[in-house]
């Protein structure tokens, strides 16, 4: 029997994905979003539920709808939006396997190109601009002293986003050669020195926290693992504030992955 199209996801991930291909956690948590964005678009423009829906419903009109809705509606940009159709057709290629007498519609779903963009010259931050923006978070609370010490540990070692999220307190040793370890991109392990500053920042907001390894190092409010777009929010209003007194930053496009990505 054909498996259904819940059933059918949900081996992906867990066969697939973590089984097969050893994922990293970084590719499922990219892998998941995408999938839990595209259930909602299904639900709120479709009326179909995620339970409900079948492999026929998941057509290649259907999909470049949701493709075209994550840029007009979620304003994505042309490289978000091919991270997504990535995530898209890895799973039909998967499902080609295991539903062969869906075909042709997978081919036509993975025909859909890639948009083309140009790239931007990045942009960097100057002394005095990321003085300004590390001024802005009120660390008289605790979501202010939270980001001041984000904010300035992702300037000073320039990992990824998705790298800053992830970590744990156990992945910061701050003794004598303080440092901090991750798994990035493709599994690679990296380790970067910390300044000084930025261990008595961190030192600090530990201590706040309270120690325990398994703790993200940067959680939300709940104790959880911050998402992608809690910190592009941060980063925007951030900016938007320190550029009342830097009147330089209305001039760059200031993102997460610019910021983190700033030379010391």
């Amino acid at each position: 029997m054909t498996p259904q199209f819940p059933a059918l996801l949900e081996a992906f991930f867990t066969d697939r994905l973590i089984s097969q291909r050893r994922a990293s956690p970084h590719t499922i948590a990219s892998y998941r979003d995408t999938f839990r964005l595209l259930l909602q678009f299904v639900q709120r423009d479709v009326g179909k539920s995620p339970s409900s829906l079948t492999m026929s419903d998941l057509t290649v009109t259907l999909i470049g709808t949701f493709l075209n809705d994550l840029e007009k509606n979620r304003a994505n940009a042309s490289r978000s939006r091919n991270v997504r159709l990535t995530a898209i057709r890895s799973f039909f290629r998967y499902a080609a396997l295991e539903c062969p007498q869906h075909s042709g519609q997978i081919q036509r779903i993975l025909a859909i190109p890639p948009k083309r963009y140009s790239r931007r010259v990045v942009d960097f931050l100057t002394g005095t601009e990321i003085d300004a923006l590390l001024a802005v978070p009120n660390q008289t609370t605790w979501l202010g002293r939270r980001d001041h010490v984000l904010l300035l540990f992702a300037i000073q070692t320039g990992l990824r986003l998705s790298e800053i999220t992830s970590l744990r307190q156990s992945n910061i040793e701050l003794g004598r050669g303080a440092h901090v370890r991750c798994e990035g991109k493709g599994r690679k392990q990296r380790c970067t020195p910390l300044t000084r500053t930025t261990v008595r920042a961190v030192k600090s907001w530990i201590k706040e926290q309270g120690r325990e390894d398994s703790k993200f190092l940067f959680p939300n409010l709940r104790g959880d693992r911050l998402s992608p777009d809690s910190v592009q929010h941060l980063v925007s209003k951030y900016v938007a504030a320190a550029a009342k007194t830097c009147p330089t930053l209305r001039k760059k496009r200031v993102s997460p992955h610019v910021l983190m990505s700033v030379p010391e």
